[in-house]
């Protein structure tokens, strides 16, 4: 297996009482669920396209946070790393490592404002497209 940099369970209450894993390396993210029957994804890191963090009061209280992943990978899609401890620190050692695959593997993201049918001929004069 890769170099794990980061890893947690999903929390409840701020213990670790779940077969939900969370690992990072250096150019993945993991995902394992299950006690009995496990199941591993991954999603390499210059595919994560968005990262926002969420802490709700209850989450504030017992110390952890959640992470929504925005990918283009066709089996995560959208997903959230859900009760981390540290959720704010690890949201950013994630970032700095997105953009740190995404330079070395010379991605280059997209992003759309609407789409065609949102525009008006002022913006073809001004160069929008």
């Amino acid at each position: 297996m890769a170099n794990i940099l980061w890893q947690d369970r999903k929390r409840y209450f701020g213990l670790p009482l779940s077969f939900t894993k969370y690992s990072l390396s250096d150019d993945r993210l993991f995902v394992e669920t299950g006690l009995l029957n496990l199941e591993q994804n991954e999603v390499r890191l210059y595919r994560i396209l968005d990262l926002q963090l969420k802490r709700s009061l209850g989450q504030r209280i017992f110390g952890v946070g959640s992470i929504i992943v925005t990918s283009s990978d066709k089996s995560l899609g959208k997903f959230e790393i859900r009760n981390i401890k540290d959720s704010a620190d690890v949201k950013e050692k994630l970032s700095t490592l997105v953009e740190q695959q995404r330079e070395a593997k010379r991605v280059v993201g997209r992003e759309f404002m609407g789409g065609a049918d949102d525009m008006d001929d002022d913006d073809l004069h001004d160069g929008v497209l």
